[in-house]
């Protein structure tokens, strides 16, 4: 059986990326998310889901702000840089991490390495160095 945390993923996923909450989405992005396959894991701990979840919830309104201050500000700065990833996480949850990190427009994961990092590109403010 499909766990209740999986499925939430999923779903809020699927409702990021169409921005539709009418009944046939919400039936079709359902469906969808049943049918994806799975692997058996050991489920993370509702406490780290729970902290994946406020993550996403500040990601939102920060992927709005980076993306007027893309527009107002030049960003001509950029660099690679890698990023542990946090202890004890679920392929799940590295997903998780790796869509907010590529949610924001000024971040993008480029790769993510077996040993336990990402390899982040970011832009930043200010002249080229």
């Amino acid at each position: 059986m499909i766990s209740y945390l999986d499925l939430l993923l999923k779903l809020t996923i699927w409702f990021l990326l169409t921005s539709d909450l009418s009944l046939p989405n919400i039936v079709i992005g359902f469906v969808i998310c049943v049918l994806l396959p799975r692997r058996l894991t050991s489920p993370g701990k509702i406490k780290d889901w729970f902290r994946a979840l406020i993550e996403v919830l500040i990601a939102i309104p920060q992927a709005y702000f980076e993306a007027i201050e893309i527009m107002l500000f030049p960003h001509k700065r950029e660099g690679i840089k890698m990023e542990q990833v946090k202890p004890r996480r679920t392929p799940g949850l590295i997903f998780l991490d790796i869509f907010i990190i590529t949610f924001t427009p000024k971040t993008i994961v480029l790769k993510y390495h077996e040993e336990g990092l990402y390899e982040v590109h970011r832009i930043k403010r200010g002249k080229k160095s």
